[in-house]
């Protein structure tokens, strides 16, 4: 007779199988993929390194628990772990996540968007700024239809006290470039200069003014017949990334910090901070 096979789905006699584990639900995969996330930005709030102790006590989660998910972010190297002090740090694929996040988040492509914007729809010459060694340099030009004729264009290097911009970058930054930048140009300003800012009492009373304000408003400054407004752009972590001017024909172009202009501006510089992730 031939012998029965034994189906392995099927009990033998005698033996009790235990039932199939069910699969997880959707649910309880999108409860595990939210909680990893959180161990993960908890991490990277940490610095981008903790310990296992320090990291559920922020959590407030089982020691035991949060390693589960760290195992997790580890084998998507999202996390590793330093064998020498046993800290886990954010690893490979979350610095490249970071990087595409901030070639995203381009502060010069941003704030050039912006400026696009504003030069659009209120017929303005606008240009985005970066604190370079030699001072505020511009980098980025956004012309109007009828551009304003002067004298200065992407490379051109602004002064800090006399310009409406290294005025910005004065009142909301703090650096070793610009504190001998500013030294340099109380000892080389002229009388009119003189007469303006006498010194650095009177250059932090300005900035101090400026920070009020929330821009930097200047009329027939640094070239007669031009007036500007330059408000900052602020990085995640405060710090000022790049700052937006507009500039204009005197007579034309309305400085005053309540008018129009210098809200525009204003605004702009805003947006492109929160786009950053300031304030948020």
């Amino acid at each position: 007779m031939p012998r029965k096979r034994l189906d392995a789905t099927q009990p033998s006699a005698g033996r009790t199988v235990a039932p199939a584990a069910k699969p997880p639900s959707r649910r309880s995969k999108v409860q595990s993929a939210g909680m990893g996330m959180t161990v993960l930005k908890t991490l990277a709030a940490m610095g981008g390194a903790a310990s296992l102790t320090a990291l559920a006590t922020r959590l407030g989660e089982s020691p035991a628990k949060v390693h589960r998910y760290l195992a997790s972010l580890v084998d998507a190297d999202l996390v590793i772990q330093d064998p020498a002090t046993s800290r886990y740090l954010l690893g490979p694929e979350s610095l490249a996540i970071g990087l595409a996040a901030m070639r995203q988040s381009d502060a010069l492509t941003l704030a050039s968007t912006e400026l696009a914007r504003l030069g659009e729809s209120h017929s303005l010459s606008c240009f985005v700024s970066v604190l370079g060694n030699y001072g505020p340099t511009i980098v980025r030009w956004i012309e109007p239809a009828q551009p304003v004729a002067v004298n200065v264009r992407v490379g051109s290097v602004m002064p800090v006290l006399w310009s409406a911009t290294g005025r910005a970058f004065g009142a909301f930054s703090r650096s070793t470039v610009l504190e001998a930048l500013i030294a340099n140009e109380l000892r080389t300003a002229t009388a009119e200069q003189r007469r303006q800012v006498p010194d650095r009492r009177a250059a932090d009373r300005l900035f101090d003014e400026i920070r009020t304000l929330g821009c930097a408003p200047v009329r027939d400054l640094l070239l007669n017949g031009i007036s500007a407004v330059a408000a900052p752009v602020f990085n995640a972590d405060g710090t000022v990334t790049v700052v937006m001017t507009a500039l204009g024909p005197t007579g034309a172009f309305d400085p005053t910090p309540t008018g129009e202009i210098a809200r525009a501006v204003r605004e702009a510089a805003a947006t492109t901070s929160k786009r950053l992730g300031h304030g948020i």
